[in-house]
Formats: structure tokens, C-alpha cells, sequence
């Protein structure tokens, strides 16, 4: 009868927790943001770059990984609550280890500033029979900085960078070091017979310092072929 007794109770104790777990609520509320740099978003790799979230008072404290788009914008489904948001080391952007407080409550929208080893902006496209000329500005922007590269990529996606495309060119540096602060750059580029068929492809520049393996990139651009 006693063992009865105790394997009933057990069995009592292990719905009570089952009914507990399925009526857990799930999160509902949404921050959204933009990683910015004077106020403007920062365009990365996809997925390459993170931030990470953490929030206290709970038994399992554990970061939440927030993961970048190409165009720096990023989005997390969360309890509301108040979290810390932490930007991880290894960006196309300086270490900084201080931790930025965010109250999420329902949809919450914030920008996280950042300060890039190097940019680049005003990016133009002019194509010629197979070629692609882009010109664009790269500048410096930490005081510490190495140029290391500055590449030219084209797609057949939107999704084009360092790690996806189709094709790519490393800009000749030697007539531009050292960078010390705006230098307007020239780059052609061939495109390949296997992008020559499609009726559009996607254009990209991106830049690294010495200081990172990340590239910091324009916005992705639409490039009409017929």
C-alpha cells in the first residue's frame, strides 16, 4: 500500500508540472532595432556579426543570441522585461564592452550606435557592355585603424558579401594608402558569364581593417542588365 501511495504521488507531482510547462506563456513582445553609425544603419554580413541579450532574475541566466541582417537591422521575440544588450568583439567596428540597458515592453524599437574601423558610402554603378564600374567613398573612422582591403562583389542574390557571390575584385590599394580620412575610389569589374543571363544582379563594396576579419559594406544595390 506504501509503495502504491508514493508512486501515485509521483505521478500526481509529474502532471502538476506537465500542466504547468504547457500553460508557460510564450513571448510576444518584439524588439527591432538598428546598428547604426551616425544615425545611419551599418550594413555587415549576414548572420556574420551578433549581439547578444542577457536578462536577470530568472533561475537560467543565459545570453540570447541576436543575430544582424545585411542591412543592420535585427529582431528578437522576448517577455518584456529588462535586459542588457552587449555588442560582441570581432564587427567591422571597435570593441566596446559597456552594456546598453533596454526595457522591452510589447514592441520595442531601439538603435545601437557603433564606431566603424572604416565606411564606406556613396556608392554609384555605371555598366558598360560586361563591365561594372563602381565608385564609392571609403573613410576612416578609428584613429587606429589599418586598411587591410576594399572588394567589389556581384550576386544573384540579395544575400552578397564576403561569404556568397558570384563574383568579387580587390581594389588596388597601393594608389590610395594611407587612408587618413575621406578617399573616393574606383573600381571595374567584369561580369561573369554566369550572371550575364539573368535580367538583374546585386552589386556590394565592402571594407576591412586590419583590426577585423568582418567587412563593413554598403547596402546591397539592384543592378539592371536588360
Amino acid at each position: 500500500m506504501k509503495i502504491r501511495l508514493i508512486t501515485l504521488t509521483t505521478i500526481l507531482l509529474f502532471i502538476f508540472a506537465a500542466c504547468e510547462y504547457d500553460n508557460f506563456d510564450e513571448p510576444k513582445s518584439v524588439l527591432t532595432g538598428r546598428v547604426v553609425y551616425n544615425g545611419v544603419p551599418v550594413g555587415v554580413r549576414t548572420n556574420g556579426t551578433q549581439l547578444e541579450l542577457w536578462q536577470s532574475g530568472f533561475q537560467l541566466f543565459e545570453k540570447i543570441p541576436v543575430y544582424i541582417a545585411q542591412d543592420g537591422t535585427f529582431s528578437a521575440v522576448l517577455f518584456d522585461g529588462n535586459y542588457k544588450l552587449v555588442r560582441l568583439s570581432g564587427a567591422p567596428w571597435e570593441n566596446q564592452t559597456d552594456t546598453i540597458n533596454v526595457q522591452v515592453k510589447g514592441n520595442t524599437v531601439i538603435d545601437v550606435d557603433v564606431k566603424p574601423y572604416f565606411t564606406v558610402s556613396n556608392a554609384s554603378y555605371s555598366k558598360s557592355g560586361n563591365t561594372l564600374t563602381a565608385n564609392f567613398q571609403v573613410s576612416k573612422i578609428s584613429e587606429n585603424a589599418q586598411l587591410d582591403k576594399v572588394k567589389v562583389y556581384l550576386g544573384k542574390s540579395v544575400l552578397t558579401d564576403q561569404n556568397k557571390s558570384e563574383a568579387s575584385v580587390d581594389v588596388d590599394l597601393s594608389e590610395y594608402v594611407p587612408v587618413t580620412g575621406n578617399v573616393n575610389m574606383t573600381q571595374a569589374i567584369e561580369i561573369p558569364s554566369s550572371l550575364a543571363g539573368y535580367p538583374y544582379i546585386f552589386a556590394r563594396v565592402g571594407v576591412k581593417s586590419s583590426q577585423s576579419n568582418e567587412y563593413y559594406y554598403t547596402q546591397v544595390e539592384k543592378i539592371e542588365l536588360k
